[in-house]
């Protein structure tokens, strides 16, 4: 017998495809007026000039060339990108339904399978946005009962910077477990030990996954996924950690069964229990599937972006001491040794509009998730057909030149007027815009202001001696500071 050599296979089958496509792709279905790009290879289309560290690079740079509104080919599908703040916002918001669809990306339909909110699709996605928007208000977003969790949450962290005792440590777990306990609280009612080992375990899952899925693998995954799905390689490692999380997300509802209280909701899966109960037809919309995909989006994405945003937050007060200095003085003159409140930060422009650019700068979210027209359009004066993927660029709103004067620089003035005071600018969409905007944005703002109004507040930020601050980001799915060492020095 022989052995089957599975890298072989699949260049036996790529070699088919390239074959196929020149002999029969040019003979496929061709819109008029679809946006230009440049010139595709056969099977690989654009990839071979794609940056797969930061591809939001070279779609900036390809705006350059081809306009705001062009073609790139990801292998043999067409990709349409949308670049800088005014065609962000054209499809977002003044087209908003035409532009409000997910794509199929194997990835994430082979692990989520359009359950949940993410990547779900039609009126699934519709019930569980509005349900998850609705449980989050009730449960706090917004109001004084999450925000004493947070100030809770604040001292706690606090008390273990000052453990350090001004002697460098890494803070990305610390950090990563005060945000994730937050969203932990109105999923679970529940909190976690930094240290609880799995806690820890489900923090390194989102981690790997969120490195892993920009391998080359991945991509070839996307482009060949029956045939990929039988390789070794990456993709089986996020197979493994979502199967993970699904497995403690599944005993942890289990457990909320057995005590559920439909008179004493106590968190976002009571509620979720609550309607599955309800529900007729049952099994229509509020089943286990979607509930595990839900918890399990929430529980990542309420953790990662404004973590890291954070530590962005930490690096950069390192960096520009004199900002930092700035930022503590005012906390110094409105709110004194007392406890922040949101309600501070009308007064506080400065501290506000330090905070916006280090959302700005830190550029959390480069390529923005992948949106999908519903229905054809046209667009621009270009013609889009249903289900086209395409990329509304967050790097090319946020370093949108015609709407910030120093895009490339860490540089707070971007929201402050002549006199000081704090300015909106209209291009500033960390979260996105539209029907697929960030549904945790307003929970998000308010960790932002009272995690860091109470760290500057508590400590005085420094790189370990004869350490120079480095801002070169590391790319996953997100974008986040290199790994370094911080020296909290207590104020008091």
């Amino acid at each position: 017998m022989f052995a089957i050599d599975p890298v072989s296979v699949l260049l036996s089958i790529v070699g088919f495809l390239f074959l196929l496509n020149t002999f029969y792709g040019r003979k496929g279905k061709c819109h008029k007026n679809f946006p230009p790009g440049p010139k595709p290879w056969p099977i690989i289309g654009n990839l071979h000039i794609l940056n797969t560290q930061k591809p939001f690079q070279t779609f900036q740079k390809l705006a350059e060339e081809y306009g705001s509104v062009f073609t790139f080919h990801m292998g043999m599908k067409k990709v349409v990108v949308l670049c800088g703040y005014d065609a962000v916002k054209d499809a977002l918001v003044n087209h908003a339904e035409e532009f409000s669809d997910r794509p199929f990306i194997p990835i994430f339909h082979d692990t989520s399978k359009g359950h949940g909110i993410v990547f779900a699709h039609g009126e699934n996605w519709k019930v569980m946005r509005r349900f998850s928007l609705t449980t989050l208000r009730d449960f706090g977003m917004g109001k004084k009962v999450i925000e004493n969790l947070i100030n809770e949450e604040c001292d706690s962290l606090v008390e273990v910077f000052k453990s350090y005792k001004g002697k460098p440590f890494g803070n990305k777990i610390i950090i990563n477990g005060a945000v994730s306990n937050i969203i932990v609280s109105v999923l679970l009612s529940h909190r976690f030990d930094y240290n609880d080992p799995t806690f820890v375990k489900l923090m390194g899952l989102i981690n790997s996954n969120l490195m892993t899925l920009r391998s080359p693998m991945i991509v070839l995954y996307n482009m060949l996924p029956s045939l990929v799905r039988l390789l070794p390689g990456s993709h089986n490692i996020v197979f493994e950690n979502v199967r993970k999380m699904q497995t403690f997300i599944k005993e942890t509802f289990a457990k909320h069964k057995d005590q559920l209280d439909m008179n004493d909701q106590r968190n976002l899966i009571d509620a979720f229990l609550v309607k599955q109960q309800e529900e007729k037809p049952k099994g229509l919309f509020f089943h286990d599937d979607n509930l595990t995909a839900l918890v399990s989006t929430l529980f990542a994405a309420g953790t990662e972006t404004t973590s890291t945003t954070l530590r962005w937050g930490i690096v950069l007060m390192m960096k520009y001491p004199d900002i930092q200095k700035n930022v503590q003085n005012e906390i110094d003159h409105v709110i004194g040794s007392s406890q922040p409140q949101t309600e501070h930060r009308k007064d506080m422009p400065y501290t506000d509009a330090v905070i916006h650019e280090i959302q700005r700068f830190g550029n959390i979210i480069p390529n923005n998730l992948p949106h999908a027209t519903t229905r054809d359009v046209t667009f621009r004066g270009y013609f889009i057909p249903k289900g086209t993927e395409v990329i509304p660029l967050l790097a090319s709103v946020l370093q949108d030149k015609a709407y910030f004067e120093r895009p490339k620089e860490f540089y707070p003035q971007h929201f402050l007027d002549s006199e000081g005071k704090f300015v909106k600018n209209e291009a500033f969409l960390p979260f996105s815009a539209g029907r697929r905007s960030c549904a945790g944005e307003n929970l998000a703002k308010m960790e932002l202001f009272l995690f860091f109004t109470r760290l500057m507040q508590a400590f005085t930020f420094r790189p370990p001696p004869g350490v120079e601050v480095d801002l070169t980001p590391v790319s996953s799915i997100t974008l986040s500071p290199s790994a370094h060492e911080i020296c909290a020095l207590p104020r008091n």
